[in-house]
């Protein structure tokens, strides 16, 4: 019997999203029954060249050299799989994308110029066409289990849909908003977490990116009116994991400084 041939690559990005993929251990060792894992560094230094059937991508694209590289990905994969808030969205990196080009380099490294990079984090969407895209910093572990399996037998995976307050209601969570007064983007967040902070009596940070059409001007009035919070609080909520995200992207700006 043939088996799938698996590729996992890594982009700019911490290497949170393999590991997800590296902790589904038994199940990992159940899948490799069926797929011949053919491209994974963070698992093995075992190289064969594709093509691949499945390719997973972690991280943004941020140099020259990674658009180069994602096209010859794309090119020699049957499936295409971003995975991860920085493939989905560019990432925390995203965040120089609201600067001058060149702005950190210059204030971070002694010598800027040896570095060569794009102007903007972003993510593999804006250079190849992705075939599914995993949410998440990191992805939820069991919805890449589910994406696999669902590849290996030609159907369509079974992912949660909704936001965070969905998530908090089935496991009988008490909003952290209302009775603690804590500042949450529960409400306009994808779903996939298992509403992980609000269990721990924190605030979502949006660590899945935003849910389809999220009245996030709504929750931005609502925390400034209700919690007090300032426009520049507001903005650093929006401006996080997901900073680049267009909804997330879009509040923000309406909170930048007024010049």
């Amino acid at each position: 019997m043939k088996k799938t041939k698996l590729a996992v690559w890594k982009f700019s990005s911490c290497d949170g999203c393999q590991l997800s993929l590296l902790d589904l251990e038994d199940e990992l060792l159940e899948i490799a029954e069926s797929v011949d894992i053919s491209y994974f560094l963070e698992a093995s230094s075992r190289l064969k060249r594709g093509p691949y059937d499945i390719s997973i991508i972690e991280g943004s694209v941020s140099t020259f050299h990674d658009i180069e590289r994602i096209k010859a990905i794309r090119e020699k994969s049957k499936f295409l799989l971003a995975v991860g808030s920085c493939a989905v969205f560019g990432g925390v990196q995203a965040l120089r994308n609201y600067t001058l080009p060149g702005e950190y380099p210059q204030i971070v490294y002694e010598h800027p110029e040896y570095l060569s990079a794009l102007d903007a984090s972003g993510p593999v969407s804006a250079h190849v066409k992705t075939d599914l895209e995993l949410r998440g910093c990191p992805p939820n572990k069991r919805q890449i289990l589910e994406v696999l399996t669902a590849c290996l037998h030609n159907k369509k995976p079974d992912l949660s849909s909704g936001s965070v307050c969905l998530e908090c209601k089935r496991k009988g969570i008490v909003c952290v908003m209302v009775s603690k007064g804590i500042p949450c983007l529960g409400p306009v967040t994808h779903a996939g977490c298992g509403a992980l902070c609000p269990a721990c009596d924190r605030g979502c940070y949006g660590c899945f990116g935003p849910k389809e059409t999220p009245n996030t001007e709504s929750l931005s009035a609502w925390i400034s009116r209700e919690l007090g919070m300032s426009r520049e609080d507001v903005l650093r909520s929006f401006r996080h994991i997901n900073c680049y995200a267009l909804e997330f992207c879009l509040e923000s700006i309406k909170h930048e400084p007024k010049n």
